[in-house]
């Protein structure tokens, strides 16, 4: 009954089972969700879909193979360099290479290639952690000046770097994963506490000095009373709501062809829920759990310090996106425009997903 909660001397096949089923489950339910989008947009019905395995399924199959025969303790050795190359694309972002779509600027683009580096920031920035928690010596990890400043700099240069594009949710998420391992490496808890009073006052302040989130947040506490900027939230807790227990049925979403805003991308759970109800949704669900429990199963079993903290950071990640993707689109939480993890339409979004479960899975096997 609780197999899903023991060890393995094996790769974790039911960790990977997961995440083929994630997989597949994806690229069905976008052959849905953008059908008639591709169709309007490129005359052809199976665009974004053929789009996805092709540069998404592709790349993130042959990352996910590379991070799963690439033993993880050489990750330790080039994690600084990792990080490094990470930055510099961050950076990129800002020049001539960078391409802006709807006031961010968030992609890069080298001929025929464009990318997300704040994406790969969800690997290079966890592994990055992780090599330095685990290499730091008990009493100077403890220290201020030997743990507690030199997290913050890191953490808060960053940061920076992507609320400058701005994606602010994606780089939260980074954040609190990095919190979390950070917490799990043995600090004082007096760092703990500045360190998530630093953190609520940066997102506070974040928030009212920029309008637009201020006025997600504004819109998310007085909906009814502000129909215009909360339509995108309105038409998804309308799919969700009609799709009832069975759903209308697969590739018969109503509201996904005129009224919802971002139906491949940031509101898909929403047209899961509308064609495969209760039901659906709750497969899905329960998948993503089984998938996290797994991770974190691989995580208490690891045999080092290093991989005990990859395995909770790269779990982590996948499992504050998806929370905040399904919370977003319920209503639970104000949107926040990131898209759920192996299902939502996105090369480079597939791609880093694929590649961390493959690192996970790495470390399952060399435990």
């Amino acid at each position: 009954m609780f197999k899903i909660f023991k060890k393995t001397s094996h790769p974790d096949y039911i960790f990977l089972s997961c995440v083929i089923l994630l997989t597949i489950f994806g690229l069905v339910i976008l052959s849905s969700a953008s059908s008639d989008l591709g169709k309007i947009k490129f005359n052809d019905t199976y665009f974004y879909l053929k789009h996805q395995i092709f540069f998404g399924l592709s790349l993130g199959v042959a990352g996910f193979l590379f991070a799963y025969y690439f033993h993880y303790k050489n990750l330790k050795k080039i994690a600084v360099p990792l990080l490094i190359i990470n930055i510099i694309f961050l950076i990129l972002v800002f020049t001539s290479l960078g391409t802006s779509h709807k006031g961010s600027s968030r992609w890069l683009n080298f001929g025929p290639i464009s990318f997300q580096p704040a994406e790969l920031l969800k690997i290079s920035f966890i592994v990055y952690l992780s090599a330095w928690l685990s290499n730091r010596a008990a009493k100077r990890q403890s220290s201020f000046l030997g743990g507690f400043l030199p997290f913050l700099i890191i953490s808060g240069f960053v940061a920076f770097l992507v609320f400058k594009q701005p994606a602010t949710t994606t780089i939260a998420i980074i954040l609190s994963a990095a919190f979390i391992i950070y917490f799990l490496s043995g600090v004082k808890m007096l760092y703990i506490a500045g360190v998530a009073f630093i953190g609520i006052l940066a997102i506070t302040s974040i928030i009212y000095l920029t309008p637009y989130r201020y006025q997600r947040i504004m819109t998310y506490l007085s909906e009814e009373k502000d129909q215009t900027t909360g339509y995108q939230l309105t038409q998804s807790l309308t799919a969700i709501g009609g799709g009832g227990l069975l759903g209308r049925g697969f590739g018969k979403s109503t509201i996904k062809y005129k009224y919802l805003p971002e139906s491949i991308g940031d509101s898909i759970f929403a047209v899961i829920a509308e064609e495969l109800g209760f039901i659906g949704s709750l497969f899905l669900l329960a998948t993503f759990i089984v998938l996290f429990i797994r991770g974190f199963s691989i995580a208490k079993y690891s045999s080092n310090q290093f991989a005990k903290l990859t395995a909770i950071g790269l779990t982590s990640v996948i499992a504050l996106q998806v929370f905040v993707h399904i919370a977003a689109n319920s209503g639970i939480i104000p949107l926040t425009g990131v898209p759920l993890p192996f299902v939502s339409y996105g090369g480079t979004s597939l791609a880093v997903f694929l590649t961390m479960t493959g690192i996970i899975a790495n470390i399952s096997k060399n435990k």
